[in-house]
């Protein structure tokens, strides 16, 4: 069973993605009251080898050798992969292992160390994020490690543009009576031109978040805040439900008969099941999708359970 490598598994915006998940489960920069697989467990900065390269690489090297067709390998998963050390290593091997473009979903709170920057600049794509027009709503929303400012992460984003030339989609998740606003994403509009990426991907929630107060912009409003931004933008559509044949039905049925014994989350699924929490986070998403699962949040974090009807 692969612990780091997930996939290929369908995305909204990359196609068949290969996933690999550098971190433990929730250790991030960040701890945004929006993430769906609940609070982070580990806020840090610290950069290290988080999981083995050798490892990683084994397993990355096993599911190109096997995969039918995958369009990206994507450095995703459960926290933030730009706190892997030797992440720009990985990128650098996995285009010796084969001509496939390589993406990096981050946060992008840490593009203001010149090593990080040194990391990604061989990526074929990355997709950063900016969710906060403002020192404030940046606390409010993303509630990042005490260390991380506001300026510096934009600064770092700016930077990092003016050395990197592969494609950057800039990532802005808007929350309805927060950063969903009018007033609020004129003002992420203006940094987003200083920060010129070739796209700006506008997400808002789509899915159960640890907090009550999160609720989904209007897919009105979503479409109306495009036209605030002057480079290329586009709403994503608030959820494109995967085909039933895509994703395994064993692997649909084995959670299902987990969630049919005690309410679980995401982190329980994984761990229960021996696979990554991003993979499982999928299965989630489908079967939810589909009507099958019930969900309630607790303490904080998003229990399923099978939904007999």
């Amino acid at each position: 069973m692969s612990h780091h490598v997930f996939g290929p598994v369908p995305s909204r915006r990359l196609g068949r993605s290969l996933g690999i998940d550098l971190v433990p489960f929730k250790t991030c920069t960040y701890n945004c009251i929006y993430c769906q697989l609940g609070q982070t467990t580990n806020l840090t900065l610290e950069r290290k080898e988080w999981v083995p390269f050798d490892k990683v690489m084994e397993e990355a090297r096993k599911k190109i050798r096997s995969a039918d067709r995958i369009d990206y390998i994507t450095f995703s998963g459960s926290g933030e992969p730009t706190l892997h050390s030797r992440i720009g290593d990985m990128t650098r091997e996995l285009k010796r292992m084969s001509s496939i473009p390589v993406a990096v979903l981050t946060n992008g709170s840490l593009l203001w160390q010149q090593e990080v920057q040194d990391d990604l600049l061989e990526a074929d794509l990355v997709i950063p994020s900016l969710d906060a027009p403002d020192r404030g709503l940046f606390r409010h929303v993303n509630r990042p490690h005490p260390d991380l400012a506001f300026d510096q992460v934009v600064e770092g984003l700016v930077k990092f543009r003016e050395r990197y030339s592969g494609k950057i989609w800039l990532e802005v998740f808007l929350l309805s009576g927060i950063t969903g606003m009018e007033s609020e994403v004129k003002k992420i509009a203006d940094l987003a031109r200083t920060v010129r990426p070739d796209l700006v991907q506008l997400i808002t929630a789509t899915r159960p978040a640890p907090l009550d107060f999160v609720e989904p912009v209007s897919v009105e409003d979503m479409n109306r805040f495009v036209r605030f931004f002057d480079v290329p933008t586009v709403a994503v559509p608030a959820f494109s439900p995967i085909a039933r044949d895509v994703l395994s039905k064993a692997g649909r049925e084995e959670i299902l008969r987990l969630l049919e014994r005690r309410p679980c989350t995401v982190e329980d699924i994984a761990l229960g099941l021996g696979i990554p929490p991003a993979e499982a986070e999928k299965y989630v998403a489908d079967l939810d999708a589909h009507g099958q699962l019930r969900s309630e949040t607790c303490n904080g974090s998003v229990y399923f359970t099978a939904d007999p009807t």
